[in-house]
């Protein structure tokens, strides 16, 4: 791979080639087909969005699901996406799209590299903010996802899907 963004095809072959499983792969293009969905409103709303970037990054978001099924699939599949030498703004969104973002506390504990693992740039938010939004390979509504992580007593990650969700659904201009 060179420096440049994948084209869906590419990113495709990349989830095969390091063995993502069927699941995994539709759920990625699930996620991709709502991120590009989502960018594309939010470039007609005027903001300023690089939709090559969400969809690569949204393809590949579940990259280190081929090592790990854990939270720690965001480092592993970074980790790959490093080593075949996409660009870091692609690793950077594979990095960053677990739970809405990882504090720095929690990265620290769960023994990650020390790093910055909240999703920063629009592309990063919107990967995230799709991958929120679909179980398995269906679309869900968010309150679903927050109800989710409540029950598994992760309040703090469900604040942080609930302001993503919050940030997104305002550039959009929805009333949720």
């Amino acid at each position: 791979m060179s420096s440049e963004l994948p084209n869906r095809e590419q990113a495709l072959g990349l989830l095969r080639k390091y063995k993502c499983s069927p699941q995994v792969i539709s759920h990625c293009l699930a996620v991709a087909d709502l991120a590009v969905e989502t960018a594309g409103k939010l470039e007609e709303k005027g903001h300023k969005i690089d939709i090559d970037l969400v969809e690569a990054g949204a393809l590949l978001h579940d990259l280190g699901r081929s090592q790990t099924h854990t939270v720690d699939h965001a480092i592993a599949g970074a980790q790959i996406a490093q080593s075949v030498g996409l660009p870091e703004t692609v690793v950077r969104i594979i990095k960053r799209h677990v739970g809405a973002g990882i504090t720095a506390e929690e990265a620290q504990m769960m023994g990650w590299p020390k790093d910055v693992y909240a999703p920063q740039t629009l592309e990063e938010k919107v990967v995230s903010f799709s991958d929120k939004l679909i179980d398995r390979s269906r679309r869900m509504p968010i309150e679903t996802e927050i109800e989710r992580l409540k029950m598994k007593n992760k309040p703090q990650a469900a604040k942080r899907v609930r302001k993503l969700n919050d940030e997104i659904t305002s550039l959009l201009g929805d009333k949720k």
